[in-house]
């Protein structure tokens, strides 16, 4: 199974592209989809659409693992990364790929098995269960990976699950279609 994780913005949206077999990882790629600074939403909105036309097309993932938007102090930033985040769910549905979405807590307690992890706790974390040299840069990029990842464990735990007969279940905490 190709998963294909993304790190949702609109300055920066994280992307990480793993191969899951067997219970066994492989980062392929990773990487951040960068836009302008000076340029208008739309404009932004448009070169992440195309960009990640572009990541589906090489890669062809078999899910799409995208976290959940998380509003903290700025909602102005907020709405901007909630338009992206569309844009991305959109070219997912357009391209027949299934949608996983995980919380920032969900991501953290598949890669760490502990929900409130520290972002340096995340990123060691991935880095060791990809088998990787070094941490993915950007951050966002390590991010996209996590994402991935946890999407690539709680999948493999979903089909193991005494409720994964059962048609409609295994969903759990994720929603997918």
């Amino acid at each position: 199974m190709i998963i294909l994780g993304i790190d949702p913005g609109f300055a920066t949206v994280g992307f990480g592209v793993l191969e899951a077999a067997q219970g066994k990882t492989r980062l392929l790629r990773c990487g951040a989809i960068t836009t302008p600074a000076g340029a208008r939403l739309p404009a932004r909105l448009l070169q992440i659409a195309q960009d990640l036309e572009a990541l589906i097309h090489m890669f062809r993932p078999d899910a799409m693992a995208v976290e959940e938007l998380f509003f903290t102090n700025n909602i102005t930033t907020g709405i901007g990364v909630a338009q992206a985040r569309g844009v991305i769910l959109t070219e997912a549905e357009r391209a027949g790929i299934s949608i996983f979405e995980y919380s920032p807590s969900q991501v953290k307690l598949a890669v760490t098995g502990y929900g409130k992890a520290e972002k340096r706790q995340m990123m060691e974390m991935t880095r060791r269960l990809l088998n990787l040299k070094a941490v993915p840069r950007p951050d966002d990029a390590a991010d996209a990976a996590a994402i991935a990842l946890c999407h690539a464990r709680s999948y493999t735990s979903r089909l193991q699950s005494p409720d994964a007969a059962r048609p409609g279940s295994g969903r759990y905490a994720v929603r997918g279609r």
